[in-house]
């Protein structure tokens, strides 16, 4: 069963394109809330792609590539509500405050992005509006519905190669002000696996939004997850991951961190 919300304008998103942010297995029972603002590519058609060509519109610049599978495997592993993105993170990026320039980009890595240029202010705040709002609504409403604290984690990935730079991190754990959960989960990383802290990004790249919006004001146990894309290609090595992150997240939560 997956509930959705409903969102309140149709400027951008048809009714039939559906809404912007959806709550998969809402019942889960497990202590956690899982995050994916990087679940999809679809770009409305209000919106002509972009301008974006076809290739780079299934790229690493629209979306997280695995990381809504690889999202929704740990969900069931844990038994555990996700809350999921349903719009591309070049329309909007939900895990960017409206503030931000990177909310809504004008270039992703190398990758220009036409449709996002020079836009009016009433049409940056119809992507807030209809994007950023119904997914912020939904996960704050996700999060009002447990009877016990959870800990909020967000599943994302991430290129193997940057500005033709490669990455040899496998696994990163990143936090903002809070490391209770980062750390406990780096101490039961597997030994074969490069599992770093606050790689290949940190807090100073503006990449934990969600967590100083969502967990952090609520004393929340928190953690954002990094995942190489490359290991979470296919079905075998998404399940590889879901199976590893749950052990590592069970162990560290199994710990009862101090506050």
């Amino acid at each position: 069963m997956t509930l959705v919300n409903k969102p309140t304008q149709h400027t951008i998103l048809t009714g039939a394109e559906g809404p912007a942010a959806e709550v998969i297995n809402p019942g889960g029972l497990a202590p956690v809330c899982l995050v994916c603002e990087h679940a999809s590519a679809f770009i409305p058609a209000s919106l002509d792609q972009l301008g974006v060509a076809p290739d780079h519109r299934q790229s690493h610049a629209a979306w997280d590539l695995g990381g809504r599978d690889l999202a929704v495997a740990l969900s069931h592993a844990l038994d555990a509500p996700l809350v999921a993105s349903r719009v591309s993170r070049l329309v909007y990026d939900c895990n960017r405050p409206p503030s931000a320039p990177g909310a809504i980009p004008t270039k992703s890595e190398v990758i220009d992005v036409p449709g996002n240029a020079s836009l009016t202010d009433a049409q940056r705040a119809a992507r807030v509006t209809d994007v950023y709002d119904p997914f912020r609504t939904l996960l704050r409403d996700t999060l009002d519905g447990f009877t016990t604290p959870p800990a909020i984690v967000t599943i994302h990935t991430f290129t193997p190669l940057w500005f033709g730079e490669p990455r040899k991190v496998e696994l990163g754990l990143l936090h903002d002000t809070d490391d209770r959960l980062a750390q406990a989960m780096l101490a039961h990383a597997p030994g074969d696996l490069d599992a770093r802290l606050n790689a290949p990004y940190s807090v100073t790249d503006g990449v934990t939004h969600t967590l100083r919006e969502h967990a952090i004001p609520r004393g929340l146990q928190n953690v954002m997850i990094e995942v190489r894309n490359d290991l979470v290609a296919d079905p075998a090595g998404v399940t590889r991951f879901a199976n590893v992150l749950r052990t590592m997240l069970r162990s560290a939560l199994a710990e009862k961190v101090p506050s």
